[in-house]
């Protein structure tokens, strides 16, 4: 297909995609599906090789959030059934940590509920990183703590915080339509305030909010012009309790297009598959190994994730590797801060990264099986979290 053969050397070049290829890689038919992921899989072998990532979520204050975003089960208004509790002690924050750690994960997001921290919020946070950092040598620690205010950043980035996640979720066109407490801008102002401070940017998306193809590629490439060091494609999870309950928008199938959309649109990026992809991916999980290059182990903030175990087989299974602790996630280039996304480079530089680091969905194009309708939650797929941070269970890792 010459369209996969064009986006396959634009990856390995840095280049974009065009708008339109980027919506034609959204309309590929289900007939085509292997091909698209494994012309989307070159460039991903070739700026990461077959390493995965593995990240873990802390969720350190759950619930009770003043902000109305529709798809969070901790939003205003919820009567989800999730776990409330208030911010976690240090020793405790990283005693769930250790968990993941145990289990392979390199990197610990610390996550807490709330529009943004006040200043005695970053204190806390600040000593739990601090605490995190003395107890297990070489983590990455990245902090989402919501909205910030001028100098918390660089107060998170004297404590230890290495990198920043505050996603964009949708396009700025419907932003409006999923959240009204705060704006598509001021999304941006705090991506951009991490930057700044010297954080590395982690920023992405919520796809299955009743977006259109045109949505989830105008985020994807506002993204690309924020050029964050790693990307997290969050499909959504229709919490019973929340106004997105029944939105059952996607398929298998469509979830590897729009993974696959995002690694050509940043091809030198860390692509992480993240909330909801044993919800929408289920037994195709392995195949997004070959577009993502990035995962969470174990649970998710609110809602339980396939078993750590689980998740570790199925790396192995697939043919790739957990990274190491001592490895650099990032291409050369990137992890040197000498040029992101924007910038081109010549083909085949840092070949393998070895030196360094709306309405409903579309159905998918032409061919494309339509997402089932479903008008009820799915309890049977959303499974709320009972064990770890919060409870006397010990957490999945």
């Amino acid at each position: 297909m010459d369209l996969l053969n064009t986006l396959v050397d634009k990856g390995l070049r840095r280049e974009p995609p065009t708008r339109d290829e980027a919506l034609a890689v959204l309309a590929t038919s289900d007939d085509d599906l292997l091909d698209v992921v494994a012309a989307a899989g070159r460039v991903r072998r070739h700026w990461f090789g077959r390493r995965v990532k593995l990240n873990y979520l802390v969720n350190l204050k759950s619930g009770l959030c003043p902000e109305d975003c529709s798809y969070c089960s901790q939003r205003l208004g919820s009567t989800a059934g999730i776990l409330k509790y208030t911010w976690l002690k240090p020793g405790e924050a990283s005693e769930a940590a250790a968990a993941g750690l145990a289990g392979g994960a390199k990197r610990v997001c610390l996550v807490a509920s709330g529009r943004g921290p006040t200043d005695r919020d970053v204190d806390r946070v600040s000593e739990t990183i601090r605490t995190i950092k003395e107890r297990n040598e070489g983590v990455e620690v990245c902090a989402c703590l919501g909205l910030l205010s001028d100098g918390q950043a660089e107060r998170l980035r004297a404590a230890g915080a290495d990198a920043y996640n505050h996603n964009l979720n949708t396009s700025e066109s419907t932003y409006g339509d999923i959240t009204t407490t705060h704006t598509y801008a001021d999304r941006v102002d705090t991506v951009q305030k991490a930057h700044a401070a010297g954080l590395s940017p982690c920023s992405g998306l919520i796809a299955g909010m009743g977006e259109s193809d045109a949505d989830l590629v105008d985020v994807v490439l506002a993204l690309r012009e924020l050029d964050p060091d790693s990307v997290p494609v969050n499909f959504l999870i229709p919490f019973e309790g929340t106004p997105l309950a029944k939105e059952w928008n996607l398929t298998p199938q469509h979830c590897l297009r729009i993974l696959a959309m995002v690694r050509f649109v940043c091809p030198d990026v860390e692509v992480r598959v993240s909330g909801g992809r044993e919800v929408h991916l289920r037994s195709l999980q392995p195949l997004a190994l070959h577009l993502a290059n990035s995962l969470f182990l174990g649970d998710y903030l609110t809602s339980e994730g396939q078993a750590g175990k689980a998740d570790l087989e199925m790396i192995a299974d697939a043919g790739f590797v957990v990274e190491g602790a001592d490895e650099v996630t990032l291409p050369e280039h990137r992890a040197a801060g000498t040029g992101g996304c924007e910038a081109h480079a010549e083909p085949g530089c840092a070949a393998h990264a070895e030196a360094g680091c709306g309405g409903h969905e579309d159905a998918g194009g032409c061919g494309s099986a339509a997402a089932p309708q479903v008008n009820e939650a799915r309890t049977d797929l959303v499974a709320v979290r009972r064990r770890g941070p919060g409870t006397d269970l010990a957490p999945n890792a």
